[in-house]
């Protein structure tokens, strides 16, 4: 935050301060149910925290030192539960945001380490898409597959080959799949229910457009790559399959709009209207709309970022939306909203968009 927002400024420095010392803060609550390697529940996060306010100049090297030793004091995960927000990615993830040479030889072992185990997992997700087989959540999403890893990549070293074979996966994503007869589904559908496993709930699995779990991170990923100049063969076309999907149910609500967070085969048949979601970062209009603004830039499709800063700035005038986001945190609370506008408004044609961040941010 700048000193224009004392106010989150003062409430930043208060949360920092509580999260000084980790000797101070229970084992139990660190160790047991947050884990230290986690980016979202654990000692990578808090580091983080300290590293963003280090290098704005709100906080200091040390006390984010003290936590990067504590998230890093037991072996580090590069197995199946390695991903951007745990293990050695995300250990890695922030020592690159840290941006001083203090960690170069550690960082340089953590690159090569997620490194090699991208290409184990590339090379998986194609023998998968090579059988046919429809395509598992954890191979693909932000939280635990390749498109979290793409980030990484995209992060710590766009010009890397690793980098590209992501970019190239996540186009063949798009493509149908090889010997599937069933060509109204997209190769994107996903024969699970939310949390990636076999649900009753959801017999014939659903269509995902989540940030977290669904193609709104692919169409994220891609956009920034196009928008890094980062080479890769039909990233263009792949957008363009994914943004019509997404066009085709978008929905309108009082003339604002906005997109489902998943589709079920009812939805797909029109058998029952899609649900509006919360305007979480997870599913809602704060991860899809930030989704379709840079899907937007990176075309040049400028009514494509239009309908994207008129979404996301609906849900902000809208204290019912708003209401719906009790919580404070970036998946499911006020501080993904947050995030998305900030991130929005910086790029935004429509500056209004920036006009609600005053009132947004207390």
């Amino acid at each position: 935050m700048t000193p224009s927002h004392p106010a989150a400024l003062a409430a930043a420095t208060a949360i920092a301060e509580a999260l000084a010392d980790p000797q101070a803060i229970h084992r139990e609550s660190l160790a047991g149910r947050a884990r230290p390697q986690s980016l979202a529940g654990g000692a990578v996060g808090v580091a983080l925290l300290h590293i963003e306010r280090a290098r704005s100049g709100h906080g200091d090297n040390v006390t984010a030192h003290t936590w990067l030793k504590l998230a890093a004091s037991e072996p580090i995960s590069a197995g199946g539960n390695a991903n951007l927000f745990h293990g050695a990615p995300a250990l890695g993830f922030a020592l690159h945001a840290a941006g001083t040479t203090w960690y170069q030889r550690t960082l340089t072992a953590l690159d090569d380490t997620t490194i090699a185990l991208t290409r184990t997992r590339l090379a998986a997700a194609h023998a998968r898409i090579d059988r046919g087989n429809p395509l598992p959540m954890r191979e693909f999403d932000l939280i635990h597959g390749l498109t979290g890893l793409g980030v990484y990549h995209l992060h710590r070293h766009p010009a890397h080959p690793i980098t590209r074979d992501v970019l190239t996966y996540l186009v063949r994503l798009t493509h149908p799949l090889p010997h599937t007869p069933d060509e109204d589904m997209p190769p994107w559908w996903m024969p699970v229910g939310l949390s990636g496993e076999p649900d009753p709930d959801y017999p014939q699995g659903h269509g995902n457009f989540g940030i977290a779990h669904g193609v709104g991170a692919v169409i994220a990923l891609l956009s920034l790559a196009v928008l890094h100049g980062v080479p890769a063969s039909g990233v263009g076309d792949a957008l363009a399959r994914l943004c019509a999907w997404t066009d085709q149910w978008r929905q309108h609500d009082t003339n604002n709009p906005w997109w489902p967070g998943y589709l079920t085969i009812a939805h797909a048949e029109r058998l029952e209207p899609p649900q509006r979601p919360r305007p979480s970062w997870c599913y809602g209009i704060s991860g899809t709309a930030r989704a379709q603004q840079l899907a937007g830039i990176a075309l040049g499709d400028t009514n494509r970022q239009a309908t994207a800063e008129d979404a996301i700035l609906a849900a902000l005038r809208d204290p019912t939306q708003r209401a719906l986001l009790p919580e404070i945190g970036l998946c499911h609370g006020k501080a993904g909203l947050l995030q998305a506008a900030f991130r929005m408004a910086v790029d935004a044609r429509n500056p209004a968009l920036a006009a609600e961040l005053p009132d947004l941010v207390p």
